[in-house]
């Protein structure tokens, strides 16, 4: 059977394979080498700040994000059926009315930069290293949410290669400047909020640059606004905000909660393990992004019919390659975390299993979010993102305060929400919108899922039987457990079309040597 993809898609696909690649194995080189540097420079207190400014930051920039979403699904559309005046008037009143929402945002930031100290439990000493932190994260993040006007366009014409380099740009000079500035003027928080600063600016710089060559239809013009497009990119973007709330509410809710709950110290704990669990989430981010365009482009063309077997078959080959890292992370927990952190943080193995293995086992959904926005059907879900965030909330103060498990409590309430909403809810919304079946999706999870728990046990059981004490001997485990595992999955784990789904984004070179 062939594949109906378009020519640009099945081209750009090895580039943006690429790129994606290459910013993730930086972002993890980066992530991985930052911890231990900052946990030997700040501590382990003051270090669990910087992913908790992370996470607060998401909470003021949810309106702009929400918005840059909606722009994207309809700016992607109007591009994809050259609407160039179309385009220039969703552009335009986006970049006007997303100016305005940050501009009335700057107080709200400064005020709660401010508070930070009084909200949070601050290691002593710490209390305006941890202000000038916050203050220019968030700083950062809405200007880069403001500098998403133009990265939108890259995405909308499928350049994720060029979108990667803007990423690149901004975490590349961000963790120099840490770096350097920390080396020169001595450890900070205030410095890290500096350095991230810095590489927003030089990133939003870049992606102006680059949005202008590959879209030059588009204009920054005043004229352009079109008042009658705010009602549907609010509409639009209000529900996505619900949404984008209770997504906080589920993902980044955690750490805050044991912040406020046990303390900066073991929230400082919590963010070690808690750092894997983000690696995981930047691998799905990096194969589910290079999905997303293609969603759009035949939402455009209306290929229902191919849009649901790609979603299908990009479910059971997400979960297939996320189980991987995450059943290694798994198995080899205790062993990785004495090696990275010191052999004090080892104890923390059976919290970074659970904030891993349910996670990884149910991210394979998430390639069908993009389907909600490709239909504009984000009502729905955004309603029960935020219900299922509360219930989040509520179960992430009630179970350790009730069975006094302390921050593994936290843990299992993210592992019993994130299971029902992955599991239950998206495949039967997914199937509703693209008339399909339920348990279609549902038997896609389940490879994966099942990968994840046999890898687990294999590297467990390897530990259990050899010694482990270098990075080298996990790295040689690691490979060969892989080989094993990619030899199984490709010759007994992919349907044909599968294997010619991915074969058909090979580079043409790759296609001949199979042949």
């Amino acid at each position: 059977m062939e594949i109906d993809t378009t020519k640009s898609i099945t081209k750009q696909f090895p580039r943006n394979l690429a790129a994606n690649v290459v910013y993730f194995l930086v972002n993890v080189i980066v992530g991985l080498l930052l911890v231990p540097f900052f946990i030997s420079t700040l501590g382990v207190a003051a270090y669990g700040l910087i992913p908790l400014a992370t996470s607060v930051t998401g909470y003021v920039a949810i309106v702009v994000q929400s918005l840059n979403t909606a722009v994207t699904r309809f700016l992607t559309v109007d591009l994809q059926r050259e609407d160039y005046a179309g385009a220039n008037r969703t552009f335009n009143t986006a970049f006007f009315g997303l100016t305005a929402v940050i501009l009335l945002m700057v107080p709200i930031v400064m005020v709660v930069a401010y508070l930070i100290p009084v909200i949070f439990s601050v290691a002593p000493g710490q209390e305006q290293g941890a202000i000038f932190l916050f203050l220019g994260v968030c700083a950062a993040f809405l200007l880069r949410s403001w500098s998403g006007n133009f990265t939108v366009q890259l995405f909308a014409y499928n350049r994720l290669d060029l979108q990667n380099l803007v990423n690149l740009t901004n975490l590349v000079l961000q963790t120099g400047l840490i770096v350097l500035l920390f080396v020169l003027l001595g450890p900070d928080l205030a410095l890290v909020g500096g350095a991230y600063f810095a590489g927003a600016v030089a990133a939003s710089v870049v992606s102006i640059i680059l949005a202008r060559r590959v879209c030059p239809h588009l204009k920054v013009s005043i004229h352009a606004f079109d008042r009658s497009l705010v009602r549907d990119l609010c509409g639009m973007g209000g529900w996505l905000v619900i949404d984008q709330i209770g997504a906080l509410l589920l993902f980044q809710l955690d750490l805050v909660v044991v912040n406020l709950l046990f303390g900066a110290t073991m929230a400082g704990e919590y963010a070690i393990a808690l750092q894997w669990r983000i690696l995981l989430h930047s691998i799905v981010g990096m194969l589910t992004g290079i999905l997303v365009p293609t969603v759009l482009v035949y939402y455009a063309q209306k290929q229902t019919d191919t849009l649901i077997k790609i979603t299908k078959s990009a479910v059971k080959l997400l979960g297939l390659a996320i189980a991987l890292p995450a059943g290694l992370i798994c198995g080899f927990s205790p062993q990785l975390l004495t090696i990275w952190v010191g052999t004090e943080y080892a104890s923390l193995a059976p919290l970074l299993v659970l904030l891993t293995a349910p996670f990884a086992a149910t991210m394979s959904v998430q390639p069908l979010f993009s389907i909600n926005v490709a239909h504009n059907r984000v009502r729905v879900p955004g309603t029960m993102t935020i219900l299922l965030g509360i219930a989040n909330l509520a179960l992430a103060i009630i179970i350790p305060l009730i069975t006094g498990w302390g921050y593994y409590g936290v843990a299992v309430a993210g592992a019993i929400i994130l299971t029902f909403r992955h599991t239950l809810f998206v495949p039967w919304y997914t199937a509703k919108i693209l008339k399909s079946r339920m348990i279609d999706y549902q038997k896609c999870i389940f490879p994966g899922a099942f990968a994840l728990f046999i890898i687990g046990v294999a590297a467990a059981s390897l530990v259990a039987v050899t010694s482990f004490s270098s990075i080298l001997a996990i790295i040689i485990a690691g490979i060969g457990v892989t080989l094993v595992y990619g030899i199984v999955v490709l010759e007994m784990g992919l349907t044909s079309f599968e294997k010619q789904l991915f074969r058909s984004y090979l580079p043409q070179r790759w296609k001949k040597i199979g042949n």
